[in-house]
């Protein structure tokens, strides 16, 4: 180390690197804190006099703060176990019982052998980030996956501070502060987070293959009003207003325990009321009518086959009161769908999953100007920024409108 240069002040030294860096000694009311830097919060070092000095200051009026405080409440040491226990126990009411199950997945699969015994105060942002690259770039995990982990930590770190086993400083620095909290990985060059949507000659090709079967009415639900599956096979009839032409989507159909059922929607925002085109509307009609002639020339089958399932109300609701009800009574799921996408890829080459079709949807109007807070409400995205993708992905007719206006130009 070369001496010492107080054009800045002192406390303030060059390093033999030519980096620069301080150190100080406050004493507030008895109270002696000594310090010593050579690299800021993010692990830069100081490349001025001028930046070491400055940050000699910001650091000493910290300390002197820290110091006029009066004591902290005495942190009370827990492991990550016990945190996530705690957690459990009171902290996640009210949450969906699919985010529950995947909480637990994500719990006993991964993180309970790695940080489980661990000391909750002890666990840095540094290794938390070797952590989520490793899962990302080694175990070649999905993006959105590996962001499930960091949903993970942030809730387990809130649930330690408001419970007094972390520090409100490493709560800030692993959960707050902008420069240093944790967050995800590096998105890879080649990973594909972007919409995918069906082109006109595979839409053309889905419509000839959906058509008579018993997967039509999902289907034409998915192309016209872009629902997730459970919310397609969770409609029920009095949901559909054929006179107004909008339908109210407030539950969906998911498997509890070995049970199917109609819960609650994940988020408030999934409540909402989707509008149908003409052509949907004049289908939906068209089946009812079917359905009433069922009614009397099946009845006994009907009767017969149908299933009881819990409402979400708690109470017994036919399965004939479904619009995804099969003529003989039947009723049909979320699986349903997974013949056709088997069959479609084999047959017909087409990469087909009931997601893609709300893609779909949400492309194509995007495309032809919706406004993106009508779009937003259409789809029953909780984020705006979910809806804004929409409408910068690339899709042929996009591309098409583009060269229109190129022309124009």
């Amino acid at each position: 180390m070369s001496g010492q240069r107080n054009s800045a002040g002192a406390g303030v030294y060059q390093l033999e690197n030519g980096y620069w860096g301080y150190r100080f000694v406050v004493t507030v009311n008895g109270k002696r804190k000594a310090q010593k830097r050579v690299k800021d919060e993010k692990g830069n070092p100081y490349k001025t006099e001028k930046q070491a000095a400055r940050a000699r200051v910001l650091a000493i009026e910290k300390e002197q703060n820290k110091l006029l405080l009066p004591p902290q409440q005495e942190i009370i040491r827990k492991t990550v176990k016990e945190v996530y226990k705690e957690y459990c126990e009171k902290g996640r009411n009210g949450k969906a019982y699919t985010t529950i199950k995947k909480q637990d997945s994500l719990w006993k699969n991964h993180l309970q052998e790695r940080f489980g015994n661990r000391y909750i105060d002890e666990i840095t942002v540094a290794e938390i980030q070797d952590y989520l690259a490793e899962l990302y770039y080694t175990d070649n995990r999905a993006y959105s996956y590996t962001e499930s982990f960091l949903k993970m930590f942030y809730l387990i770190f809130g649930q330690a501070y408001s419970r007094n086993y972390i520090s409100v400083d490493s709560y800030n620095k692993l959960c707050v502060n902008k420069d240093t909290k944790i967050h995800m990985p590096k998105l890879k060059t080649d990973d594909d987070l972007d919409i995918v949507y069906f082109n006109e000659k595979q839409i053309e090709q889905l419509d000839n293959y959906f058509k008579g079967t018993n997967a039509e009415t999902a289907y034409m639900l998915g192309k016209y009003c872009g629902l997730r599956i459970n919310e397609c096979y969770g409609l029920k009839w009095s949901n559909v207003d054929l006179k107004d032409g909008f339908i109210t989507i407030d539950r969906q159909m998911q498997y509890q325990e070995g049970l199917i059922k109609l819960v609650s929607l994940k988020t408030r925002n999934a409540r909402r009321k989707v509008y149908m085109c003409s052509k949907l509307k004049e289908y939906l009609a068209e089946a009812r009518r079917q359905q009433e002639k069922d009614k009397k020339e099946l009845a006994l089958q009907r009767q017969q086959n149908q299933t009881f399932i819990q409402d979400l109300n708690g109470e017994q609701v036919s399965s004939l009161e479904l619009v995804n009800s099969l003529p003989n009574g039947k009723i049909q799921t979320v699986n349903s769908m997974k013949y056709h996408s088997r069959t479609l890829q084999h047959e017909q080459n087409i990469m087909f999953k009931y997601h893609y079709l709300r893609h779909t949807y949400g492309t194509n109007l995007a495309v032809l100007n919706t406004p993106e807070h009508l779009l937003c409400n259409q789809m029953g995205h909780s984020n705006s920024q979910v809806t804004h993708r929409y409408y910068i992905a690339v899709s042929e007719k996009g591309i098409d409108e583009l060269l229109n206006n190129l022309e124009k130009m």
